[in-house]
């Protein structure tokens, strides 16, 4: 899929080293640079591949991902905004299935830079009854950083839901989550870790609640490191379907689960709170070292 989505015909050359590009019914905007290469869905302002020069990608995404407007993408980094899980409909939030706008760009010898926006609108009060301007940005390098700036009067729970691609769950170890979790596989109980650390047996879908600044997705049979940092979070989700609830979803193939996982920045046992000149913010950083 990742390189599939770097050899679609260019609709409008932006500049040099940026373009946009249609994947099924949806346009993407695409990084081709020297240092890196990455791509950003218009519908939720949605990361869908990020991959520094010389290695391999580093976000997961689904093959069976349908490419409709108005339907979750699978994979990538799902912005979740202004609500997180089932607390509304759509689940997660409508952030990630509505358009947005590539408002600013900007690059240099070392990096490409991205802001999008999101407005309120009639379509959104009839979900939420808010005003609002959502920014997301992005400035993509030998890191990736990610940034969601929210403007209104308002609480919100939210995730920069990421995907992150491992050579078999089996093998894979995550560090830094704390210790004190919610787990939503179990009925929502709160449970304790010693150490802080998660392994991916079966499913697991946990809501880590006093999580470090950093996790480290330790990709042991991948040999490479990835480091997360989280910013302005309350919150660290890590998710993995497992076996059996990988085969019931239609977006994802039977045996999808064995190359990802989710670690996620997030706002949920606590809200963000935007006012006045103050907005809220969630960030992430990502960056990928070799164990070679």
């Amino acid at each position: 899929m990742n390189e599939k989505l770097f050899s679609l015909p260019v609709i409008n050359q932006i500049t040099p080293y940026l373009s946009q590009r249609q994947i099924g019914e949806l346009p993407v905007v695409v990084v081709t640079h020297p240092k890196v290469r990455a791509a950003v869905t218009l519908q939720g302002a949605q990361l869908i591949a990020w991959q520094p020069s010389g290695e391999k990608p580093v976000v997961w995404l689904s093959d069976k991902t349908a490419w409709n407007p108005g339907k979750a993408i699978r994979g990538g980094v799902p912005i979740c905004w202004p609500w997180f899980g089932p607390a509304g409909e759509p689940a997660h939030g409508f952030a990630r299935v509505l358009p947005w706008t590539l408002t600013a760009h900007d690059e240099n010898d070392s990096s490409v830079m991205l802001t999008f926006e999101l407005k309120s609108s009639e379509q959104t009060k009839k979900l939420w009854p808010h005003d609002f301007t959502l920014f997301a940005r992005f400035r993509f390098s030998d890191r990736c950083e990610i940034e969601l700036e929210a403007h209104g009067d308002f609480d919100a729970t939210a995730a920069l839901h990421s995907y992150f691609e491992v050579a078999d769950i089996a093998d894979v170890e995550v560090s830094g989550l704390g210790q004190s979790y919610i787990d939503k596989v179990n009925n929502g109980v709160t449970g304790a870790s010693v150490d802080g650390k998660q392994t991916y047996p079966q499913r697991v879908d946990r809501i880590y609640t006093q999580p470090a600044d950093c996790s480290l997705i330790d990709d042991k049979a991948g040999q490479r490191v990835i480091e997360v940092y989280h910013h302005h979070q309350s919150d660290v989700v890590t998710w993995n379907p497992g076996a059996e609830l990988s085969c019931s979803m239609s977006d994802m193939a039977n045996e999808g689960f064995k190359t990802m996982v989710c670690v996620e920045t997030a706002h949920v046992s606590q809200p963000m709170k935007s006012a006045g000149e103050q907005p809220a913010r969630l960030a992430s950083t990502f960056r990928v070292r070799s164990k070679r």
